[in-house]
């Protein structure tokens, strides 16, 4: 599974820019799902939604399993780890996945490869779900709300839809707000700007940095920033964007930040075929 799906469609814009009347809106939505591609990488890869994956999950059991630590039992009361607290006291902590430290009860949840953005569909023995079965709670834990509970094993062998499975589809990433949607339709403009053809409406007005950093005209002399070096501080030049950028992701982060850990099993995507 790719670590951070991109998005399938272009984010919605509010173009504010004059662009000619006659303009084909397939050129528009083109550089508009460019204008996408492009923050959302420069953003972090955090902002959704993505294109729509399929996961296998796999449930933590209530139950002794392979590669648990020391257990201790009592009766039924089922595995304990001993552990030290904050405050330097022994204690045994119960690794029931079906425990929860907010619950008072079992509950029933599954980790996600998050943030949930939506989710598509879920499938348990070939029957889909109805979506009240179900719940995220942030930022990726899929809780089971019907009284029943996510299998704790499946048929990796047969394919999503068949008896013996467990498959949920979903979309990631953060909920783009009305900064965001400001940014795409300021980068989409001039992108489309900088494409029209000479003498038509809007041509030349495009404020995207070009590869002039000094000017002299009438002993004049204007120097302006090196577009080389915008682009390598993963900067465009366009104030929206920009600053944008800057409030989102200031630290200029390829990817969002993961946690692994070895008690938490990831959940299986199907690559091919």
């Amino acid at each position: 599974m790719t670590l951070h799906p991109g998005p399938c469609e272009p984010w919605p814009v509010d173009l504010c820019c004059e662009l000619p009347d006659d303009l084909d809106p397939a050129i528009i939505q083109r550089w508009q799902m460019v204008a996408t591609q492009v923050l959302f990488a420069l953003s972090g890869r955090r902002w959704g939604p993505s294109c729509p994956i399929t996961v296998r999950p796999c449930r933590r059991s209530c139950l002794d399993g392979p590669g648990l630590p020391i257990t201790v039992r009592w009766g039924s009361a089922g595995p304990w780890v001993p552990y030290i607290g904050s405050d330097g006291l022994w204690r045994n902590a119960s690794i029931c996945g079906c425990g929860s430290d907010c619950s008072c009860g079992q509950l029933c949840e599954v980790r996600l490869a998050g943030p949930v953005h939506d989710i598509a569909s879920v499938t348990v023995d070939g029957q889909e779900l109805v979506p009240e079965a179900y719940r995220v709670d942030s930022p990726a834990l899929l809780v089971r709300t019907d009284g029943e509970c996510w299998p704790s094993c499946q048929n990796m062998a047969a394919p999503c839809g068949e008896p013996g499975t467990f498959c949920v589809t979903y979309r990631t990433g953060l909920p783009l707000d009305a900064a965001a949607i400001a940014a795409v339709s300021e980068l989409t403009c001039q992108l489309v700007l900088a494409c029209l053809p000479p003498g038509t409406k809007g041509c030349g007005t495009c404020r995207l940095p070009g590869n002039v950093t000094r000017v002299i005209r009438q002993g004049v002399q204007v120097d302006m920033a090196d577009p080389t070096t915008i682009f390598a501080e993963g900067r465009t030049g366009l104030p929206l964007v920009d600053l944008w950028l800057q409030t989102v992701n200031p630290d200029r982060l390829h990817s969002p930040a993961r946690v692994y850990s070895p008690d938490v099993r990831p959940p299986r995507v199907t690559m091919w075929p």
